[in-house]
């Protein structure tokens, strides 16, 4: 079985992969992946009606070719969860039965699905807090730690934890919806990586959430942006030299310190300047809005329930480090 990007390299190594099969009798079945392009990445997720476990893959090749071995039966094989649009429906509208909660279609993609999003507190709120999730679509630990980082600010709004006249939230859980519902690696359906575009904002996909922005009333600024994404391990890229004096105290009142402080799911925290020209969302939040900006990336292959009570945590004490911040 051969696993192809959907245009020609190069592209970011993300080769995920989803196919069913059924087998007859008692014999395992035999799979290849041959990849191209890129190397074995993500762990095989097995999933039959009944129950789900994780495969592991013999490599050759360097790690351009992953056999399986497949027990009889009827089943799906995938690079990681099938996070799809259907998901996301489900889990936004469970959201939005929330009177914290507002739903609002921020645009169409290229192939004309919704740009949905979520505003937690009062769109009246003077503060606000983006969060981004989904711009490249393998990247499901990244929407797994959304996810429950959604509902968890969702159930501090209900119980009057923060205050919803002074501090509201948009999300945008599945920014790339094509690229998703085709298994793209990276791209959106335009072919371009929409975390490339911030800046430019040749796509409509990013270019929905920046003409959303810039139709806030004056009285309502950014101050704060989270984009959810995946990697290799668990870190968090934040601003380097360039954070202000409150912005290097923000960061130390929501993740100083907490490195290693969340069983199973110890993170770093990277400082980087930005790249000029870049076009990522972290870089240009932070240029455009002088904000703190961050990229929080999970673990391929973190454990879930690990990743599940980070972004718990996490969720929490960002509205704490924001009710206690100098961030205007």
């Amino acid at each position: 079985m051969l696993v192809a990007p959907e245009h020609a390299p190069p592209i970011n190594p993300s080769p995920w992969y989803a196919f069913r099969y059924q087998a007859n009798g008692s014999d395992n079945v035999i799979v290849h992946l041959r990849y191209l392009a890129a190397k074995h990445r993500y762990r095989p997720k097995w999933q039959s009606q009944t129950h789900t476990k994780l495969l592991d893959a013999s490599l050759r090749d360097d790690g351009r070719t992953a056999t399986l071995v497949l027990p009889p039966g009827e089943a799906v094989v995938s690079g990681q969860e099938l996070i799809g649009t259907q998901e996301y429906a489900s889990l936004m509208a469970r959201l939005d039965r929330s009177a914290a909660v507002t739903r609002e279609t921020l645009g169409r993609s290229h192939g004309g699905r919704p740009i949905d999003a979520l505003r937690i507190g009062e769109p009246t709120a003077s503060r606000l807090v983006i969060l981004l999730g989904r711009q490249h679509p393998p990247e499901v630990s990244g929407a797994i730690a959304m996810e429950h980082f959604l509902e968890t600010l969702v159930a501090l709004a209900d119980a009057g934890k923060f205050d919803a006249q002074d501090l509201q939230v948009l999300a945008v859980p599945l920014l790339n919806p094509d690229g998703v519902a085709r298994g793209h690696w990276r791209a959106n359906l335009g072919g371009e990586d929409l975390n490339r575009d911030w800046g430019t904002f040749a796509q409509p996909e990013t270019r929905s959430v920046a003409q959303w922005l810039d139709r806030l009333p004056d009285q309502v600024r950014p101050v704060a942006m989270v984009d959810f994404h995946s990697t290799a391990r668990n870190l968090f890229y934040v601003q380097g030299d360039e954070a202000s004096a409150d912005q290097a105290r923000f960061l130390a009142r929501w993740l100083g310190g907490k490195e290693h402080l969340i069983a199973g799911y110890p993170f770093a925290i990277e400082r980087r300047n930005a790249n000029p020209g870049s076009g990522t969302a972290k870089n240009w939040f932070h240029a455009m809005h002088a904000i703190p900006a961050y990229t929080y990336e999970v673990g391929d292959e973190t454990d879930r329930q690990a990743i599940a009570q980070a972004a718990r945590e996490f969720a929490a004490s960002l509205m704490a480090a924001l009710s206690l911040s100098e961030l205007p």
